[in-house]
């Protein structure tokens, strides 16, 4: 399952340090952030839960840009 979610980060560098976080998420298949857009696309594992995945991924992401934010 695949889904858009809303982002707000700073820069281009920061959003590929978002990106690489998510991927290293349990329960993410693949993450692509856009910067321009100011969105992310994740696509989920099989069985995984958005609603609970997702906390975690602003919680990874925050590790790396501490003032990014994720919209879901």
């Amino acid at each position: 399952m695949k889904k858009t979610y809303k982002i707000d980060v700073d820069c281009a560098n920061c959003a590929n340090k978002m990106e690489e976080a998510t991927r290293k998420t349990a329960g993410v298949k693949n993450a692509t952030v856009n910067f321009m857009t100011l969105k992310m696309i994740v696509e989920f594992e099989e069985g995984a839960v958005p609603s609970q995945v997702m906390p975690v991924v602003l919680e990874n992401c925050r590790k790396v840009e501490s003032d990014c934010e994720i919209f879901y």
